[in-house]
């Protein structure tokens, strides 16, 4: 079957791979990014200009994360371009960038009721329901899994377009011509890549692509510390001189600048009061708008619409806000009478029944994203045309929302993706844009809507908070013959699935998951070991405080709970930590490499006799890491000098990226153990500074030392891995050195 370049645009290239059409019903999307003058299209993918300059399409939000970097260098490499004139162009929402990786992992929030049947990122149910909702959300670290292959595919198959128009012009085979360094060469002649643009768009790719024989990979023995890099951050220079845009940047004629104050966390909030008169005579105020559960302030300037809020002191009611003291309640509560749903179970379950030799109980607090960049959006409607610029992580449901609350049809919203300093999943959430676009309605004039850090700590949804209870049973020799967590929490995952695919509010959300058991919520929860009967239970509880995805997402509290209490095992059995778990990895070599190797970088001593070191591996998806970690109480609270990490996250794409994710994510997670959690009284957090949320400063930051394992697995994703992985062992170096567990995050909240 011959392919030709349409085929190629219409084939669903945002799969596993090059689509040879739609199974047996092919179709159609029109292409997303049309060139421009001097610039020819070879797919979805790809544009070469007359310049020689590559333009790559990123379908993901760049949050830091480095996608703007990684997917240009795919296409670079497998396409033979020189990366310094590699660029990138931001992708709209189109059903060719359908993420079906992310599609299939999500599968059970929106096919709740059969997920099995989306559970295959190539399977027919998940190809359709991704490209009909043009699903191009970044979350999970599944931007490679999803894009690496069709954009590959897309780069073998312009190189040998190029190549075949090269060819045609020296009277030579193509097959004996290459591409390297943005020219294609055969036997000392060699032409530019845009000098063959016109030319080659005209021709049709071969069936199959013809990739390259191995993947883009760097070596980690090749980039020492302080080594030239090979590719090079795009996104980095326009960061440090101030030109990269971000939302907050736009300007538009005749745009006009909103402050916002939101209503309690709770039930049944509505404004009962606000005193306009006091803003009136501001010079610059313009007006007030109401929404639900919210009311904003409009002026000629930010400050300006803030101050005029402040004036006019809004006041809301709500009938039962959130209190802190409450969800704990619930959850204690739950935990010793709530329904039990069993979401894993293998080998004996009389094993794992009743009470167990060791039980402990660990906790979690909610935890809120501190972003940065607090929320920005900029919304214009004129015409019937609604226009966004705004950060998301979702751009077709941030479209779907922001369209159902301007009154018009989804058609008639244009979204122009803008990246983000730093989202943590917070952009997840869309309220934001919903604001916008009703503020830009009431006043007919383009509004720039910016929330104050106060805001973003009230209406900022946090992780959800959990209680557990583990318990295990020791074999004759001291090992672990059964293992069992009890976890009472709420269905967070369904909760953020109903308000992203079902558009609830966060009261209905929390209404329609109750008493649901939520495996998504639990990821993580079933332990790495060879353990012979494990039993993983859900305690569904339905809590007032709605809750949302955060980085590490579950993987940040059941990594705790799992190494916390196999290091507590290890040491009522007598047993040296290190030894204990490696005596249990038979069946997982890789992670066991990674703790072998850790010890060796952190020059482990054994974590006992006062050392202050701790110890604690994990794996996400096909991801691994261990780590150690040297920590000490002192007269300021938890001092951590150290943190040694080795990782094995397959094979790695760009390194010096990698490196920087292992380590902005073990930052993060250190920020959640020292930090970030906030109790709430009448539906307010108690913290509305991030001064107050005892994040970790420069000067508290330890040396980090990060190793990667060489390997030839499909690369996993580097960045949440830091995360689950730093609380356990900053825990159990707290009781090296102290000889108190810490069984509550963030830590110190506690003393158990």
């Amino acid at each position: 079957m011959t392919v030709s370049r349409r085929g190629i645009l219409i084939g669903a290239l945002a799969g596993g791979g090059l689509a040879l059409g739609y199974f047996l019903r092919p179709r159609h999307f029109p292409l997303p990014l049309a060139p421009g003058k001097g610039e020819f299209a070879f797919d979805a993918w790809i544009k070469i200009g007359t310049d020689g300059v590559v333009s790559v399409a990123v379908p993901q939000v760049e949050m830091g994360q480095g996608v703007t970097t990684l997917i240009p260098q795919v296409v670079a490499y497998e396409l033979g371009a020189d990366w310094r004139q590699v660029a990138v162009e931001p992708a709209p929402v189109s059903a060719l960038y359908a993420n079906l990786a992310l599609a299939a992992r999500w599968a059970p929030l929106w096919m709740p009721l059969m997920p099995s049947l989306g559970e295959d990122p190539d399977g027919f149910v998940t190809r359709r329901w991704a490209e009909d909702h043009r699903f191009n959300a970044t979350a999970d670290g599944l931007s490679l899994a999803a894009y690496e292959a069709p954009a590959r595919a897309a780069a073998a198959s312009a190189r040998a377009m190029l190549m075949q128009a090269a060819a045609a012009r020296w009277g030579v085979a193509w097959e004996e011509c290459d591409a390297q360094g943005g020219f294609i060469v055969h036997e000392g002649k060699r032409l530019p890549f845009g000098a063959l643009a016109e030319e080659a768009s005209a021709y049709a790719p071969p069936s199959p692509p013809p990739l390259r024989t191995d993947a883009v990979a760097e070596d980690p023995e090749e980039f020492p510390p302080g080594a030239a890099l090979r590719y090079p951050r795009l996104d980095l220079p326009s960061k440090v001189d101030g030109s990269w845009t971000f939302a907050g940047d736009v300007r538009l004629p005749d745009m006009l600048h909103a402050a916002i104050r939101h209503a309690p966390l709770g039930a049944s909030a509505s404004l009962v009061g606000i005193d306009e008169e006091a803003a009136k005579p501001m010079k610059g105020f313009v007006r007030t708008v109401r929404g639900e559960g919210w009311v904003a302030a409009v002026a000629r300037d930010w400050w300006t619409a803030e101050t005029a809020l402040t004036r006019m002191k809004p006041r809301f009611k709500v009938a039962a806000g959130v209190e802190s003291t409450d969800v704990d309640n619930t959850l204690d509560e739950a935990m010793r009478t709530g329904q039990v749903h069993r979401i894993h179970a293998s080998g004996d379950m009389a094993v794992v029944k009743g009470g167990l030799p060791l039980q402990l109980r660990y906790e979690v607090a909610p935890a809120l994203h501190a972003t940065i960049e607090t929320a920005s959006v900029t919304a214009r409607l004129e015409g019937g045309l609604l226009e966004l610029w705004v950060g998301t992580q979702v751009p077709e449901a941030t479209r779907e929302a922001a369209a159902r609350a301007a009154g018009i049809e989804v058609s008639h919203v244009v979204l122009y993706p803008m990246p983000l300093g730093g989202s943590f999943d917070r952009r997840l959430e869309m309220g934001h844009a919903v604001e916008a676009a009703i503020l830009a309605k009431e006043t007919g004039r383009p509004v720039q809507l910016t929330w104050s850090r106060r805001e973003e700590m009230r209406a900022g949804l946090p992780r959800t908070p959990v209680v557990a209870v583990m318990a295990g049973r020791f074999d004759t020799e001291g090992g672990i013959a059964g293992w069992r967590a009890r976890v009472a929490m709420p269905a967070s995952a369904r909760e953020f699935g109903r308000r992203l695919f079902g558009g609830d509010t966060q009261a209905e959300a929390i209404r329609a998951v109750a008493g649901k058991d939520d495996p998504l919520a639990l990821e993580g929860a079933v332990p790495p070991y060879a353990i012979p009967n494990v039993a993983i239970d859900h305690i569904p509880t339905t809590i007032a405080l709605p809750t949302a995805r955060l980085r590490g997402n579950a993987h940040g509290y059941t990594a705790f709970f799992n190494e916390s209490f196999v290091d507590e095992m290890a040491h009522k059995a007598g047993r040296e930590p290190l030894s204990y778990r490696m005596a249990m990895l038979g069946k997982d070599p890789r992670l066991a490499e990674c703790l072998q190797r850790v010890a060796a970088l952190a020059q482990w001593g054994g974590g006992g006799d006062n050392s202050g070191q701790g110890i604690a591996c994990h794996g996400i998806g096909e991801g691994r890491i261990a780590l150690i970690a040297s920590a000490r109480r002192d007269e300021n609270g938890v001092r951590v000098d150290k943190l040694s990490a080795v990782a094995d996250i397959g094979r790695i794409v760009n390194l010096d990226i990698a490196r920087q994710q292992i380590e902005g994510g073990l930052v993060f997670g250190l920020g959640l153990v020292l930090g970030c959690s906030v109790r709430y009284e009448g539906g307010r957090p108690g913290s509305e500074r991030l001064g107050d949320l005892g994040l970790p400063t420069l000067a508290d930051c330890p040396a980090i030392d990060v190793e990667f394992v060489q390997s030839t697995a499909d690369p996993a994703d580097p960045g949440e891995l830091g995360v689950a992985a730093v609380a356990p062992a900053v825990a159990n170096a707290l009781f090296s050195a102290t000889g108190l567990r810490f069984r509550r995050l963030p830590l110190f909240d506690e003393e158990l």
